[in-house]
C-alpha cells in the first residue's frame, strides 16, 4: 500500500485532489473530520473560529500528534487497497508521525498555489468552516502557520502546483496515483 499525505495551505486545491482520489475509489482519511466530530461532540458550530479552536485545544491537552495519531488508527483497520490518501497534514510532527508509525511507503504531497488564487478561492468555495473576509482568511493562514505548514510544504517529496487550469490540476493528481508518486 501507498500512503500519500496531502498538505498545503487552505484554499490550495486539497480537496479537489481528495475528489478525484475518491473518484478512483481510494480511501481517504481527512484529518479534519475529526475536528470535526469533536466540534460536533461539544455542540459547537462548524466554522472556523470553532475548529481552529478545538484543533488547537486538542493539540495542546494531548500532544501535537494527536490528529495524526486518529488517522493512523484508521489506516491499521483498513484491509485492502493499493493506495491511501490522508488529507491535511499540518505539522512536522505530524509529518515524522507517519514517517514512524505507517509499515507502509509515505509520501508528503505538497498542493501549492499563490496567496492571490488562494484568498479568491476562499471567496468563492463555501465549506462550512471556511473564513471568506480578508482579515478571517489572514487568520487561518497565521494559525496553519503556527502549526508549522510551511515547513512541511518545504519537506515535502513532491510539490503539484495549483496555478493553471483545473483540468490540468486534475491530469496532475489522477497521474500522481497512476505513477504511485514515482
Amino acid at each position: 500500500m501507498t500512503v500519500f499525505g496531502f498538505t498545503g495551505k487552505p484554499w490550495s486545491g486539497k480537496s479537489e485532489a481528495v475528489l478525484i482520489a475518491k473518484q478512483k475509489n481510494i480511501p481517504v482519511i481527512r484529518m479534519g473530520d475529526f475536528v470535526w466530530n469533536e466540534v460536533k461532540k461539544r455542540n459547537l458550530s462548524i466554522n472556523s473560529e470553532n475548529v481552529g479552536h478545538v484543533a488547537q485545544e486538542m493539540r495542546d491537552e494531548h500532544g501535537s500528534t494527536i490528529w495524526a495519531k486518529k488517522t493512523v488508527d484508521v489506516i491499521n483497520e483498513l484491509t485492502s487497497g493499493e493506495t491511501v490518501v490522508i488529507d491535511g497534514i499540518r505539522s512536522m510532527e505530524e509529518v515524522d508521525y507517519f514517517r514512524s508509525h505507517l509499515s507502509d511507503p509515505f509520501q508528503l504531497v505538497a498542493i501549492t498555489a499563490s496567496d492571490e488564487l488562494r484568498y479568491n478561492r476562499a471567496k468563492l468555495r463555501n465549506r462550512e468552516d471556511d473564513s471568506t473576509s480578508e482579515t478571517a482568511i489572514r487568520n487561518r493562514d497565521d494559525r496553519e502557520k503556527k502549526w508549522g505548514i510551511d515547513q512541511v510544504i518545504e519537506a515535502a517529496d513532491i510539490i503539484i502546483s495549483n496555478e493553471s487550469t483545473l483540468a490540468y490540476f486534475q491530469d496532475k493528481i489522477s497521474k500522481l496515483f497512476t505513477d504511485k508518486g514515482n
